[in-house]
Parts: C-alpha cells; sequence; structure tokens
C-alpha cells in the first residue's frame, strides 16, 4: 500500500513515475510525482535526491517555459544551487547537469550567448566524465 508510511518502495515508485513523465512530456504529471518524491524521502540526502532535484529544475523551466514567472526562476535557481553542491561533492558526476539547468536558466533569461556557453560546457563536461548519453 503506498499510503503506508513505512514503505520504502513508495519513494521508488514516484522516483520512476517522475522520470517516465518527464520523458514522455507530461510536465504537469512528472511535478506532482516529484513532489511526491521530495515530500516522502524528506531531508535525507541520497543520489535520489539530486537526480529529483535535476529533472525538477528542468521540468519546471520546460513547465513555464515561455512564462518566465518568478515560481520559475525560484525553482530553478533552487535545484542550481542543490546542483552546485553535488557537483561539489561529486564533480564527475553533476558538473555537466548543473551547466544543463544554468544553460536552460540562461535561456529562459534571453542570455543566448551565456547560454550558449553553458552547453557547450555541460557537453564537454559529460565527454570528460564519459556519459555518451549525455553529450548533446
Amino acid at each position: 500500500d503506498l499510503n503506508d508510511p513505512g514503505n520504502r518502495l513508495r519513494d521508488v515508485f514516484y522516483f520512476h513515475q517522475a522520470i517516465q513523465a518527464y520523458w514522455s512530456g507530461y510536465t504537469e504529471r512528472c511535478h506532482h510525482y516529484i513532489e511526491k518524491h521530495m515530500s516522502v524521502v524528506g531531508q535525507v540526502v541520497r543520489l535520489s535526491t539530486f537526480q529529483m532535484e535535476f529533472y525538477h529544475g528542468l521540468n519546471s523551466i520546460d513547465k513555464y517555459r515561455g512564462k518566465n514567472t518568478f515560481k520559475c526562476r525560484e525553482i530553478a535557481g533552487n535545484c542550481i544551487s542543490t546542483m552546485r553542491e553535488a557537483a561539489a561533492n561529486s564533480d564527475w558526476n553533476f558538473t555537466n547537469k548543473l551547466c544543463l539547468l544554468e544553460a536552460e536558466q540562461q535561456s529562459l533569461s534571453y542570455d543566448h550567448c551565456q547560454a550558449i556557453a553553458s552547453y557547450d560546457a555541460s557537453i564537454t563536461s559529460a565527454r570528460k566524465s564519459g556519459f555518451i548519453h549525455e553529450q548533446g
């Protein structure tokens, strides 16, 4: 039962539902499951927490693209802060994701020259880390 507070599979379920919704283009559904996952996981910092923050940032930018609302900038800013922390602890794993989030935020702010530089930095970092699937 997903409502059982002791159910450890619940956060795994929410995590995978959020990822599936993101890649299927369902931004509202993705946001819903990210919120559910984050409320279940709470203050426990795990790899999935950083992964959810990354998708939360990307999803929020997708969700609010063209609107550039305060809420979008706030969520993206918080996610970028979290990814900076993650990159400080594991450069090879998170720097490309940090650069991608920064590029998306800069693109949203119409700072296209800086966005291009950040996209390039993300691709370079992914290549350096051997993440072939994240090289763009």
